[in-house]
């Protein structure tokens, strides 16, 4: 993306929700233009949800005893031995920031769909890229993006209005997610992406972290719908998006 220093700043500082408010009007300017200046939001906050589920529960863990004793008791060679295992440490999460977009090819799609409800329904603002009042120009944009006909499912029945939805980046692989919230709040996504590697036509279900994935190939399309709701309910209204897809 070609930006300079201070407008980085403001993307990553708009991230964080800590840009004041005579900026925040020129970045979601920015934004609406630039899908460059967009994708980098997405790549920010996807890498902040992965880096969230890798290294949260090590911040959690007790401090090991041995590592509590007076730094006059622990030998140089101790000393030396800490100094690499923390930059072995620092080498690690460095490579895995520098190579998140790579890293998200290599996933299996449950998890990438998983990884993209983490990031994204907890935004207020800014939870979709465009709205559902649009949605036949979302579509059609994303349908030609992944290279196929894709279709936002109508959930309105099962009580899940579309709030619109986004696309996301990938090594050579784009996806793309549609986002549903019923009357109390509650968020739905579903996740579309292209493969013509595609094989396993089997509906599967994965309990990612306490989140509740269903998904499944179909021809050269993978699907995963991702909820945090009761796993029978998800699991309706999964069948009901197989079957609107799947007439």
């Amino acid at each position: 993306m070609s930006t300079d220093t201070a407008r980085e700043h403001d993307i990553h500082a708009f991230v964080d929700n800590e840009i004041d408010a005579a900026r925040l009007a020129e970045v979601e300017a920015l934004l609406a233009r630039d899908p460059a200046a967009a994708t980098l939001v997405n790549d920010i906050r996807e890498q902040r949800a992965r880096l969230h589920a890798a290294f949260d529960g090590v911040l959690d863990e007790a401090v090991p005893a041995r590592l509590m004793r007076p730094v006059r008791q622990r030998s140089r060679f101790g000393a030396i031995a800490a100094a690499f295992a923390w930059l072995a440490i620092g080498v690690a999460v460095g490579w895995m920031v520098r190579d998140a977009r790579d890293e998200r090819t290599r996933m299996p799609l449950p998890r990438q769909a998983a990884v993209a409800h983490a990031a994204f329904t907890p935004e207020v603002r800014h939870a979709v890229e465009v709205p559902a009042s649009e949605e036949a120009h979302l579509v059609r944009w994303l349908s030609k993006r992944l290279g196929a006909n894709v279709r936002a499912p109508r959930l309105n029945e099962l009580g899940y209005e579309l709030l619109g939805g986004r696309l996301l980046p990938g090594a050579g692989k784009p996806g793309a997610q549609f986002m549903y919230q019923d009357a109390g709040g509650r968020r739905l996504t579903l996740y579309v992406t292209k493969d013509a590697d595609n094989r396993d036509t089997a509906f599967r279900y994965l309990n990612e972290n306490g989140l509740h994935v269903f998904y499944w190939i179909d021809q050269q399309l993978g699907y995963a719908l991702s909820g945090d709701i009761d796993k029978e309910q998800i699991l309706r209204v999964a069948r009901a998006v197989y079957e609107q897809l799947n007439p």
